[in-house]
């Protein structure tokens, strides 16, 4: 049976989205990660500068997510997250998205698997576990809620 395990929460401070319009899949936007922070009960920290999402807007709307941050814990440990999601919803609720409104994340679709890869040592068990988390998007951040899936 599955099980969903609070791991964290995350929050990510985004710059401007570099946008590649109509390409031959749809528009692309490379989304820079400036930093954040992440909390949960057995890792939290920052979120480093220098990570993106880089999206692929299709023909049908939605945004297919393709992550790469890098963390570091209180402790000063740095791990990786690869991270896949979709985003969509109603196309008058991801116009507002897209003008910079901040959006109740129940308006839309905001989902995302995640991978990590942590150094041995205390926390290499995130090496071992895949989590899943749900999102919202903000003017200048994005908001995950991020759950270890046992």
């Amino acid at each position: 049976m599955i099980e969903l395990k609070p791991l964290f929460e995350l929050a990510a401070e985004v710059a401007a989205a570099q946008i590649t319009p109509d390409g031959p899949y749809g528009t692309r936007r490379f989304i820079p990660v400036k930093g954040g922070s992440f909390r949960g009960e057995r890792v939290s920290g920052r979120l480093l500068p220098g990570g993106a999402d880089c999206q692929l807007i299709r023909p049908d709307g939605v945004a297919e997510l393709d992550v790469r941050v890098t963390f570091e814990t209180d402790d000063g440990v740095i791990f990786l997250m690869r991270g896949l999601g979709l985003r969509h919803g109603r196309p008058e609720v991801m116009q507002r998205i897209a003008q910079g409104e901040d959006v109740p994340g129940s308006e839309y679709y905001f989902r995302e698997s995640m991978i990590f890869e942590a150094p041995s040592g205390r926390y290499e068990w995130l090496n071992r576990l895949i989590a899943i988390g749900h999102g919202e998007r903000r003017a200048r951040s994005v908001h995950i809620s991020v759950f270890e899936v046992v």
